[in-house]
């Protein structure tokens, strides 16, 4: 017996390690990402059957030494070789519980650390792979396919000889062997699916692998954790911590049945499992099984457009047709394929800065306030050779020129519509993105063409306009069959880490330009004024020359009368031109009056003066009493 569970342990080893190697050239020549994982699972094995091959040669070896002791026994009744310490009298006892003590949990602890770096390794290998190639991948799925059966028949009989309890140190071996075996014949199915046409089968696989992968690793962390609390008893089989109860759950799935009519007669109080009804359901749950795959695929033959959608139907991998909104049948999954394809609906990408989700909600965005992540654009500028002050200090030397060219940070959204859907499908493997790359590609080209402040004031419309075209025939010219309906310049300001530099600047041009207002206004008010005075003056003399030609011609015609008056009457003439100059002369004067002694008439003169009138203008006199 003990030849034979060393054999097996050995076939076990000799069986992972040849498959192993043939596994990971065949995943090298197919280039298979699920082959490389499985290979990876397979190298797992080969050490886990190793550390058990060699547990199992050490308990062994502590049999034979028991069998010996006690045939000893039996033949010399009592010796003194027995009252010995145990160490002396069973070397090989305590070499065993020395490598269960010590070597299998250090052992563990190498394992999870292995399982660990390797699905973090293999995670980062697979993370930026789209599709793999495999050449002449019927032949890689035959290799696999083989090597899967040769560890299903392996692993079938080491997993049906590790059932006897004395064989329970095969159980490790034995589920990395069925393990493998169906990592073998999912990595053929991989490889099978890519040829047929499914790319992307391959490395989903490998990812899902790793991902199993990550999970044994934290199961063999919780196995190390649970082993430092598990309570000892003397005398009893322990499972060895190294040996994964996930592997044996996912190489033995038939002991889930088991497990539950296990679970099912302690639950009820009876045997379930001898039951008619759970004898059935064991027998027919793989046809079960098989029904609900059946009615899962025949539910893929029903495919549905939604409004505002157009799909693309891919038989093996090659586009058959266009589907429109409505109902459709096709081949099952994965034979046919559907893509769905928005082609109504205008979708939008920003080319620059993104605007974080709560400040793109608020009212005011402040440029001088970080909104998101900066890209900075170069503008050009018309202020081409502008010469910056040197240092203090520095000598003249030290003088520079300003480059011609400014940093700006865009918002750009950028809004289209699918029009070709086959065009968009298959000119690029990410057509998205290729559209936002022309796109900021554009934007680039056209700002260092621009000048800074005409793209950020009254140019910005056209701007927009301008780099609409340039994306459109951009885009016409990859064939990638959408049409640009806007783009907007919604957001575009100079950085945030000059924004207060910048606004000095601009401060500085506000404060110049309203100075030049106020001399515009100071000189605008002087011309005024001036202009109405000179008209004043000129108004005046015109009046004046008026008044004196008038005057002038008065006195003529005041002459030419006279003439006539004196020669009518020149006595009445002379005497009225006398009293008249002298009414005129002394009409300001105080005038006295000397009458004679000899006459009788009486004459009253006030003398007083008299109150201006302007004193007596505004009074009101006193009501009269009607009374």
């Amino acid at each position: 017996m003990e030849r034979s569970i060393q054999k097996n342990a050995l076939t076990n080893l000799l069986v992972l390690l040849g498959v192993g190697v043939a596994a990971f050239a065949t995943a090298r020549y197919a280039n298979s990402f699920a082959g490389t994982v499985a290979s990876v699972y397979l190298g797992l094995g080969v050490l886990v059957a190793l550390v058990s091959g060699f547990q199992i040669r050490l308990a062994e070896r502590e049999r034979l030494e028991r069998l010996d002791l006690d045939e000893l026994a039996r033949g010399q009744g009592r010796a003194s070789l027995f009252e010995t310490s145990d160490a002396e009298t069973f070397p090989a006892r305590q070499a065993r519980e020395l490598f269960e003590k010590w070597f299998v949990p250090g052992f563990t602890v190498v394992l999870f650390l292995l399982e660990g770096a390797a699905a973090w390794l293999l995670w980062k290998w697979l993370a930026p792979q789209v599709v793999g190639g495999a050449p002449r991948a019927l032949i890689s799925a035959g290799i696999y396919a083989l090597c899967g059966l040769v560890l299903f028949i392996v692993g079938r009989f080491a997993v049906a000889f590790s059932r006897v309890e004395e064989n329970r140190l095969l159980r490790p071996a034995a589920g990395y062997l069925l393990l493998g075996a169906y990592l073998c014949f999912t990595a053929a199915i991989g490889v099978g699916l890519g040829e047929a046409g499914l790319k992307t089968a391959d490395l989903l696989i490998g990812r899902a692998l790793v991902v199993l992968l990550g999970v044994l690793a934290l199961e063999t962390l919780g196995a190390l954790i649970l082993e430092i609390y598990r309570p000892r008893v003397k005398g009893k089989a322990v499972r060895p911590v190294y040996e994964s109860r996930l592997v044996s759950l996912m190489g033995q799935p038939e002991g889930l049945i088991t497990t539950a009519a296990q679970t099912l007669d302690y639950q009820f109080g009876f045997k379930v499992s001898d039951t008619w009804f759970y004898r059935f359901l064991e027998g027919a749950l793989g046809w079960l099984i098989l029904l609900q795959v059946g009615v899962l695929l025949l539910s893929t033959c029903v495919v549905f457009i939604d409004p505002g959608e157009q799909a693309i139907l891919e038989r093996f991998g090659r586009p058959v047709a266009t589907l429109d909104p409505g109902g459709r049948l096709k081949l099952p999954w994965p034979m046919d394929r559907v893509y769905r394809y928005q082609t109504e609906q205008v979708q939008r990408f920003v080319v620059g800065q993104d605007k974080e989700e709560e400040k793109a909600n608020s009212r005011v965005v402040l440029w001088t306030v970080g909104h998101g992540t900066e890209d900075n654009f170069l503008v050009a500028s018309r202020a081409l050779a502008q010469t910056v002050a040197p240092a203090e200090g520095a000598g003249e030397t030290t003088a520079r020129r300003r480059p011609p060219v400014s940093l700006l940070v865009v918002s750009i959204p950028v809004q289209f519509q699918i029009t070709n859907v086959m065009a968009w499908a298959y000119t690029d493997a990410d057509p998205a993105q290729l559209l936002r790359n022309l796109a900021t590609h554009e934007v680039v080209k056209y700002l260092v063409s621009v000048d800074l402040a005409e793209v950020m004031a009254r140019g910005r419309f056209a701007a927009g306009d301008a780099l609409r075209e340039r994306i459109q025939d951009a885009a016409t010219a990859r064939r990638l069959g959408v049409r640009v309906a806007f783009v907007g310049l919604e957001d575009i300001h100079p950085p945030v880490k000059v924004a207060a530099e910048y606004e000095k600047v601009i401060s500085a041009i506000q404060t110049r330009q309203a100075k030049l207002l106020a001399a515009n206004a100071v000189a605008i008010r002087t011309n005024t004024l001036a202009d109405a005075r000179a008209v004043e003056i000129t108004n005046r003399a015109y009046a004046n020359r008026l008044q004196r030609e008038l005057s002038a011609v008065a006195q003529a015609s005041l002459f030419t009368n006279q003439i006539i008056a004196s020669q009518a009457s020149p006595t009445v003439y002379a005497q009225r031109a006398y009293l008249s100059t002298f009414a005129r002369s002394v009409a300001g004067a105080r005038k006295y009056l000397v009458l004679t002694t000899n006459t009788t008439d009486v004459i009253q003169f006030d003398l007083q003066d008299k109150i201006r009138n302007d004193l007596l203008e505004g009074l009101t006199p006193p009501p009269v009493d009607k009374k």
